[in-house]
């Protein structure tokens, strides 16, 4: 770094004072000549003199030649003030350069200790190809092979490889490499197979955004593959990408028009988007696909129920408690009785679930705010109170406190 010299390090040298002219730094500069003169050092420290003087005069002719540009032939203090401050700035400047330079070194050694530990050696091995992919990152695209490596001993032996690609110098394992003949063309199945490799090892890795890129490669590879296609859907909805996870299962979806797979995964994704006309259109596909599939009919039944088409949702929950019976089809079902006014039903379906599950809170209240509705206070109270004693809940509590206060009040008989 350059050495930086304001006014006020020059005057702490010269040991003088704001104001001053150019006669006053003159007589500084003699009196400190006296004192740091190389002659009068002790012996050994003659070099040490010298600098100090030679750093005084390089001052002292700095303050001359300001003394003698300015007005009247005198420097302010003000004038000395305002120079200290923008040396300090400059000085500041200078460091924060410097440290961001060596921080930049040490990124850039960092790097190249992690890719390209053999850079300084000479290479082991011939070269005979020299354009290769890496199987493991084949979005590095082709590279150049500068070079074969080993290291260890005995059986110990690894080979490595030092190439390279447009991201920079890379050293990668000699296994991994596909060298490129560019005479033949590259066929498509080897480039779907490396990119899903690659894009499945992203994956298992939790870097769904990489496995996504990974697989856009493979798919234009080879558009109509469905594995391609699903992995691409899977990819997209692990990394929040809902659009391009509703582009892709769509693709998916017309790739492989035979199987439910690719409308399950339609049906979530539009769920997670917030279109849920679309999620429903998907899971009706899928119970016209696999009719004797209970839980998509729920599903089904809970996506209708959302958009409050009441009677497509009860028959879709009561043909999912026929094939696969389960409290929460029940509940929905109840849900649904309820907005559609069947009290009696309502109550029926939320009794089908206490008894089908005994020990669930939210069956034993839906059953009490179901009975609520009736006029079986005494059931509704029996309910609550076994839906309290399962869990903590408010709205139970405070619908007790209605019905019992409901109840119509009876006198005591006289003793």
């Amino acid at each position: 770094m350059a050495r930086v010299l304001d006014l006020e390090q020059s005057l702490l040298l010269l040991e003088l004072e704001a104001p001053f002219d150019k006669r006053q730094v003159q007589l500084a500069r003699r009196r400190m000549a006296k004192i740091w003169h190389p002659d009068i050092a002790p012996p050994g420290r003659q070099h040490e003199h010298q600098r100090h003087l030679q750093a005084i005069n390089e001052a002292a002719d700095e303050l001359e030649r300001l003394a003698e540009t300015s007005r009247g032939g005198t420097v302010s203090a003000n004038a000395v003030r305002v120079s200290a401050a923008a040396a300090r700035r400059a000085r500041e400047e200078q460091g924060r350069r410097a440290y961001e330079a060596e921080q930049r070194a040490r990124e850039q050694a960092a790097d190249r200790a992690r890719n390209d530990p053999f850079g300084a050696r000479v290479p082991d091995h011939s070269v005979v190809h020299r354009y290769a992919r890496c199987s493991s990152y084949p979005e590095w695209g082709v590279g150049t092979v500068s070079g074969i490596y080993f290291s260890g001993e005995g059986d110990d032996v690894q080979q490595w490889a030092r190439m390279s690609f447009q991201v920079g110098v890379r050293t990668v394992p000699a296994g991994s490499l596909q060298f490129v003949d560019f005479s033949k063309p590259d066929p498509g199945a080897e480039r779907v197979e490396r990119f899903m490799t690659a894009a499945q090892h992203a994956l298992a890795e939790g870097n769904p955004a990489l496995a996504a890129q990974r697989l856009i490669y493979a798919r234009d590879a080879d558009p109509s593959n469905p594995a391609v296609l699903r992995l691409l859907t899977v990819a997209f909805w692990q990394a929040g990408d809902l659009p391009a996870a509703g582009r892709a299962v769509r693709d998916w979806g017309r790739a492989e028009t035979d199987r439910p797979t690719a409308e399950r995964y339609a049906s979530r994704i539009y769920e997670d988007m917030g279109a849920i006309d679309l999620a429903a259109e998907s899971a009706a596909r899928v119970t016209a696909r696999v009719p004797g599939d209970g839980s998509a009919w729920a599903r089904l039944g809970r996506l209708r129920l959302r958009l409050l088409e009441l009677p497509a949702a009860v028959g879709a929950l009561e043909r999912a408690q026929t094939l696969e019976p389960a409290a929460e089809t029940l509940l929905d079902l109840a849900l649904a009785h309820h907005l559609s006014g069947d009290v009696g039903a309502e109550v029926s379906a939320a009794q089908a679930a206490t008894v089908m599950a005994p020990s669930s809170p939210p069956a034993w209240s839906a059953l009490a705010h179901a009975l609520a509705r009736t006029d079986r206070p005494h059931e509704c109270i029996a309910a609550c109170e076994r839906a309290l004693a399962l869990s903590d809940d408010r709205e139970v509590s405070e619908l007790l406190d209605r019905v019992r206060a409901a109840l119509p009040q009876a006198l005591e008989p006289a003793a």
